[in-house]
């Protein structure tokens, strides 16, 4: 795999040496790895450990440098064909997440801390993934960033056992000085001072102590320093006291050290210093807040106090200086803790996970229209399923819909589209897209072609966007096909879209399918019962309804078909929608045959399982059409306005009567002489009926 990991600065630090150790280690392991960064004092060590560096001014906050790092990092992913993309810091963040935009990688990012909730902040939580240290970070990122739950990945650093080796208490052993340490950038968060002011107590009742502080100021506050050398000038331990600056040599700093002091007033995201004290076998006190509670098991690997309370951090490292057994104790613990969960083993194949899952496909489809339609989107889902068996797909589908793909074995998720109540208007709009976007997707394939679905991937920052440019802000597909009329059928002119995304559709079936399930046929079962049916009785099926008037087939016609049948001992069975009871009603009133009524009776499920005990349905051109058709019924499909040619997906299970008319297929929702619909006779239709029925 070629990855890029992407910093500001080589410098030391925490991220930067997590940057160093996990480069080296994916390098051993045969991986190709790139370090982005301003370069930096580490830089020598990652290439000595057979990393490449690029030195490039990621760190810059200007707006002009950003746009041309994008650009330069983008013909790097290009030109070195990078597979992951790996940002640990905000404006590198912003560099990768838009460099990456129509390329092949995949945006990776990691929440190293508790970042602003600001516009400039948030694109920490756009990677495809967003790696976090604690369980802290985990929830600070879901609450105050959106990110999906789903996409977080708890992946806590880890300890390179062979550089922090164990060296275990004696505890039979007297030393005459005792030094305690605390690690870290001097700044006001990390409890420099409280510290202080606790072992000032510390050395009136135990006065062999020398302490240790390990770091530097930033460069812009040397005041932090001078601060902590006139407090400890206050409180008269300045003899004690060391300032040993920033060091590289941090696992002879902690063979040397009898107790670390973690004594963080804000919310630290995980705590290095605590998980290389453990490995080293220096028993720790930290204070109860933020990844130092994920890391240390109170009075068992460490001792846990509370923030700025200082009688109980002095009580905390009198008890590890006066009892040496109890101090070996927790050493030993947290030694296993560490070897068992915090190891740069575990780390690097933790991140390496979520790199080859990162690389699993996130397809969007897009099918926010009506029942019908997104029926005959089945045999895409199938075809897309059998070319990416490892992806992860979803389906973006109408409320009323969404039903019919609940028990889809092709897909790993549907998003609800409500655009009526919940993604009404501009502000839904942008509702569901940052849904979209907190998604993560790398393909959108785009079914329903008009404007809201265009938009909807747009704004959802899905990289490639498939689909047909209807004029319907169709520019905001960069992958589009141009509409040409060539009456290809529903499922083939989705197949077009499939082949433009490089999805092969050769030899693969159109067939409809649906999944009703065990309940809904019993249901069924009962239903019909009642209507005391038997299992042998001959049960022919009618859709009454449809979306539109015009494709309605009059009423009285039904009614005279009915009689014809039962007048054959078949008995007949109306479905429709809640709307259509009327409708029901009025036709049960003309005809002199026992219906079974089961209009707004049914689920779409249950639909399907009704019509399966159907020898034959009949329908106009609507979903129950399409519902037979997938449930493997036969069926005669009555078309008027509309033309069957771009509508029905032919199957030797269909028939289609269509009236060649002059006016047709003239796809109006309202006419008064609906000659179309009259011409098909009653006669024709019975005769078809009886055909299937004896077949």
């Amino acid at each position: 795999m070629n990855i890029i990991q992407i910093v500001p600065m080589m410098e030391v630090g925490g991220v930067e040496t997590g940057t160093l150790e996990i480069s080296r280690e994916l390098v051993k392991l045969g991986h190709r790895v790139i370090v982005v960064s301003g370069g930096g004092r580490l830089v020598k060590e990652l290439e000595s450990g057979g990393v490449r560096h690029i030195t490039l001014p990621v760190y810059k906050k200007s707006l002009f440098t950003i746009i041309a790092m994008i650009r330069q990092l983008r013909d790097i992913i290009e030109k070195e064909d990078v597979h992951i993309v790996h940002a640990r810091s905000r404006v590198p963040a912003i560099i990768g997440f838009f460099a990456t935009r129509g390329t092949e990688a995949d945006f990776i990012t990691t929440a190293h801390g508790y970042y602003s909730s600001h516009l400039f902040s948030r694109v920490m939580g756009w990677g495809k993934y967003v790696i976090v240290p604690s369980s802290v970070i985990g929830r600070y990122m879901i609450e105050n960033f959106d990110v999906p739950r789903e996409r977080i990945r708890f992946i806590p650093r880890g300890v390179d056992l062979e550089r922090f080796r164990f060296n275990p208490i004696d505890p039979s052993r007297q030393k005459s000085e005792y030094k305690i340490g605390i690690i870290g950038r001097i700044t006001p968060i990390k409890g420099h001072a409280f510290f202080l002011q606790s072992v000032a107590r510390v050395v009136k009742l135990f006065p062999m102590v020398r302490i240790w502080i390990v770091g530097d100021p930033p460069k812009d506050k040397p005041e932090y320093k001078e601060r902590l050398l006139s407090l400890a000038n206050q409180l008269r331990i300045q003899n004690i006291v060391e300032f040993l600056g920033t060091r590289y040599d941090m696992p002879k700093i902690m063979s040397d050290l009898d107790i670390v002091v973690f004594p963080s007033l804000g919310q630290e995201a995980f705590g290095r210093v605590i998980v290389e004290a453990g490995a080293s076998g220096v028993p720790i006190v930290a204070t109860r807040i933020g990844g130092a509670i994920d890391i240390i098991e109170h009075e068992k690997t460490g001792l846990l106090v509370e923030p700025n309370n200082i009688m109980q951090m002095m009580e905390a490292i009198l008890r590890l200086l006066q009892d040496r057994e109890f101090a070996k104790g927790l050493a030993l613990e947290a030694r296993k803790r560490i070897e068992k969960e915090y190891t740069l083993t575990k780390m690097v194949e933790a991140t390496l996970k979520v790199y080859e899952e990162a690389r699993r496909k996130r397809i969007l489809v897009i099918k926010i229209g009506a029942i019908g339609d997104v029926i005959l989107a089945i045999p895409s889902l199938r075809v897309i399923r059998n070319n990416f068996p490892e992806a992860y797909i979803t389906v973006l589908s109408g409320m009323a819909s969404r039903a019919i793909l609940k028990r889809c074995p092709y897909i790993d998720e549907i998003i609800p589209y409500d655009r009526r109540y919940r993604h009404r208007g501009i502000k839904g709009l942008l509702k569901i897209a940052g849904t979209v976007r907190r998604k993560g997707f790398d393909i959108s394939l785009d079914f329903q072609n008009n404007k809201t679905s265009h938009i909807i991937a747009w704004l959802g920052c899905v990289p490639k966007r498939y689909g047909y440019s209807n004029r319907r802000l169709g520019f905001l597909l960069n992958n589009k096909l141009r509409y040409v009329k060539m009456n290809l059928g529903p499922v083939e002119e989705q197949f077009k879209i499939l082949r433009k995304a490089g999805i092969n559709t050769i030899g693969m079936s159109k067939s409809l399918e649906l999944w009703p399930s065990k309940e809904d046929f019993l249901y069924v079962d009962d239903f019909l019962k009642d209507e005391w049916i038997s299992e042998s009785q001959k049960l022919v099926g009618i859709n009454i309804g449809a979306s539109w008037q015009t494709k309605r087939w009059p009423l009285k016609y039904f009614a005279r078909l009915i009689d014809m049948l039962s007048s054959k001992d078949i008995r007949t069975v109306i479905t429709g929608s809640e709307e259509e009871i009327g409708l029901g009603e009025e036709l049960i009133d003309m005809t002199n045959s026992r219906v079974i009524n089961a209009i707004g009776e049914t689920t779409i499920l249950q639909l399907a399982a009704l019509i399966k005990r159907c020898k034959v349905f009949i329908t106009s051109d609507s979903a129950p059409m399409h519902i037979a058709s997938a449930m493997g019924v036969d069926f005669i499909a009555l078309f008027g306005p509309t033309d069957p040619k771009r509508h029905f997906e032919p199957t030797n299970k269909g028939t289609v009567i269509y009236k060649d008319v002059r006016c047709g297929p003239c796809y109006k929702s309202d006419c008064k002489k609906m000659i179309c619909m009259k011409k098909i006779t009653v006669d024709e239709v019975f005769k078809i009926v009886m055909e299937k029925i004896s077949s």
